[in-house]
């Protein structure tokens, strides 16, 4: 299992690019930014690149405000090294989702060539589709037992199509501190009433709000809570913190991998 470090699409470049620098050294993988309407994520991915030599790098994208030919020109508008990318899609607010993102892969491999595609899912459907056709999986918002269910869905679409299960991966909520519970559960209750994907998808984990997720003291607790996502082959702490550097840089160290 590998992990990853993971943001919301602004950060400041200053303090991108020196966390993905210390990441680096800390040993993760990868480096992630979840896009959002109010900031570029492949921009953030640009100032992680500038700060790291080997990490892979990935962004969450709504296919529903992205279109694949418009991805592909600010790759190359911001010089992103298309081998070093992963582009997690998801359907967003799009009806028919399943429908849509079966259809939309062509395109999207037609435009994005070089770049490992992963099909963000959470439902059964979602995720037998990704196991079946795409080059990875991304859960998002899921317990570890849930993620474990989900998992047995893309073993199951891979095998109907006569392939390797691809690479699973997903974002887990990373809070850590005495305000950590505070900083999940404020995450977690925007989320639950995004959308009827969200709201159907946590009505189907049934669990208490704010929960999915990992808030802990220290590096011992969150390092136990993370590794019990085992179903995951990467797992992506999804960091949930002030947005300075310091405070990025801390969780990294406490949810990092272990050495």
């Amino acid at each position: 299992m590998s992990r990853g470090f993971g943001v919301a699409s602004g950060l400041d470049p200053e303090v991108a690019r020196p966390l993905a620098e210390r990441c680096e050294e800390l040993g993760y993988d990868s480096i992630w930014s979840n896009d959002t309407p109010l900031a570029s994520g492949l921009a953030t991915l640009a100032d992680f690149a500038a700060g790291s030599d080997s990490l892979d790098l990935g962004v969450t994208l709504a296919l529903d405000r992205h279109e694949p030919e418009a991805i592909a020109a600010q790759i190359d508008e911001l010089g992103l090294p298309r081998g070093r990318l992963f582009i997690a899609a998801g359907a967003g607010h799009w009806p028919k989702s399943l429908t849509a993102m079966r259809d939309a892969l062509p395109r999207i491999r037609q435009a994005l060539g070089g770049v490992r595609i992963l099909l963000a899912a959470m439902g059964p459907k979602m995720c037998e589709l990704g196991g079946a056709e795409f080059d990875g999986v991304f859960f998002n918002w899921m317990t570890p037992g849930f993620a474990a269910g989900a998992r047995k869905h893309v073993e199951r679409g891979a095998g109907d199509a006569g392939r390797e299960t691809p690479p699973i991966f997903g974002y887990v909520r990373t809070a850590v501190g005495v305000d950590a519970a505070q900083r999940l559960a404020k995450e977690e209750a925007f989320y639950r009433d995004l959308h009827d994907g969200y709201r159907n998808h946590f009505a189907r984990l049934d669990e208490p709000e704010g929960t999915v997720g990992v808030a802990s003291r220290d590096r011992d607790d969150t390092q136990s809570a993370l590794g019990a996502y085992e179903a995951l082959d990467v797992t992506v702490v999804r960091a949930l913190a002030s947005a300075n550097l310091e405070a990025m840089a801390a969780l990294a160290e406490a949810a990092g991998p272990q050495g």
